[in-house]
């Protein structure tokens, strides 16, 4: 039998404030396509389906619709199981009719595998479907101690101990899949990840799982990835979507494993193409050379994460110039070079007010050279001071004539 594997869809994120519903609608379909044209048997959803516990209704329909097409109207198994990002009680709450379209849905964690017929192969498939499995849901203290190593000893060992359980019901005669939504030791982050464990309480040694499964499929790191270190083959099929530039080199993919019972699984990685890329701007030579990289069109579909080097503070004239040419800059940092050395030996109170007003500005923001709009406006200011002070003091002196 064909499935597939697909994880962290964070429907309803945003990036830096930017909304990015377009793209989540594209690769919900890419995904829908790729299960018809892979003639997929049965499709694994490892947990985060929204990114808050209260998603918008639009994300949420876009996950039902996504639902409807992936299971075919119940001719293709969907298993989906609740992430640390989803509201286990929310994403059941359809439970009683996506049944009726061959859509599982797990939210708590379950004492048994779930046992589906694949039609095309004549097998059957058993999934251990275990969510987000944290004290609180797991509804256990898993340990009296307030001490890191013994909580991650506790849970690593509730969490062997639940899949060892699960595992009873795998025989040669199924399929046998775990999927959880846990983070596994020697498992790559990104910065996207908004943590799952304290420290490093909650994480799950891949001896864990066991190893009459032919196949376990992760969520919750976004960066596709196998797990060299597990004796089973083990996967954590990665974000549809970058969700942070720490992702911008990260080919985004789902998983397609090829397996029958009894026999080792193979897998294969299915790129995927949908949403725009996220990319880092470096510009060594100031605004001018972002001027001709936006001039040549460079990255023009991308987010883009801009970091400038410069002599002078950008003003928003100029910040408002940029985003006019490409309004798809989510950040825009300016990098200031380091003051002469040789400036530091002089004596800032032998200095004119404007230049110790501009040696100061250059302190407090790495470099900078202020505009002399503001040398400007700061003098101005002085003045005004001085002549409140004189009046003040003339004030003084009248009354006490």
């Amino acid at each position: 039998m064909r499935l597939l594997h697909t994880a962290d869809w964070h429907l309803g994120r945003t990036l830096e404030g930017r909304s990015r519903e377009d793209e989540q609608e594209a690769v919900m379909d890419e995904i829908c396509k790729i299960a018809d044209e892979e003639q997929i048997d049965a499709v694994l959803m490892a947990g985060d389906v929204f990114d808050t516990v209260n998603p918008p209704a639009v994300s949420e329909a876009l996950f039902y619709e996504t639902a409807e097409r992936l299971a075919k109207g119940g001719e293709r198994p969907l298993i989906v199981i609740a992430g640390n990002h989803d509201s286990p009680d929310r994403l059941e709450a359809s439970r009683p009719l996506a049944g009726k379209r061959g859509i599982k849905i797990v939210g708590r964690p379950v004492t048994a595998p779930i046992s589906l017929p694949i039609a095309r192969t004549g097998e059957r498939l058993a999934v251990s479907a275990i969510p987000y499995p944290s004290e609180s849901r797991l509804n256990e203290c898993l340990s009296e101690m307030n001490e890191e190593k013994a909580i991650q000893e506790a849970y690593n060992d509730r969490l062997a101990l639940l899949f060892h359980e699960h595992a009873r019901f795998f025989s040669r005669n199924t399929v046998n899949v775990l999927m959880t939504h846990v983070f596994a030791a020697g498992g790559r982050e990104s910065d996207s990840e908004r943590p799952v464990q304290v420290g490093g309480a909650y994480t799950v040694y891949p001896s864990s799982f066991p190893g009459s499964a032919q196949y376990v499929a992760l969520g919750h790191l976004h960066r596709p990835q196998t797990m060299e270190k597990s004796s089973v083959l083990t996967r954590y099929a990665g974000s549809p979507l970058a969700y942070s530039f720490s992702e911008s080199d990260q080919p985004k993919s789902v998983t397609v494993i090829d397996v029958e019972p009894g026999k080792e699984a193979s897998v294969e990685t299915v790129r995927l193409s949908a949403g725009r890329p996220l990319v880092r701007w470096r510009a060594e030579n100031g605004l001018e050379e972002v001027l001709s990289w936006l001039g040549e069109g460079r990255d023009k579909d991308a987010w883009i994460d801009l970091e400038i080097r410069l002599s002078e503070a950008l003003n928003m004239h100029e910040i408002q110039a940029l985003r006019k040419k490409n309004d798809h800059f989510v950040g825009i940092r300016p990098i200031y070079g380091s003051l002469p050395e040789e400036e530091s030996g002089i004596r800032r109170s032998n200095l004119p007010i404007d230049q110790l007003f501009i040696r100061f500005y250059k302190d407090q923001t790495e470099g900078a050279e202020p505009g002399p709009e503001l040398v400007q406006l700061f003098l101005k200011m002085i003045e005004e001071d001085e002549a409140e002070k004189e009046a003040a003091a003339g004030s003084d002196d009248h009354e006490t004539g």
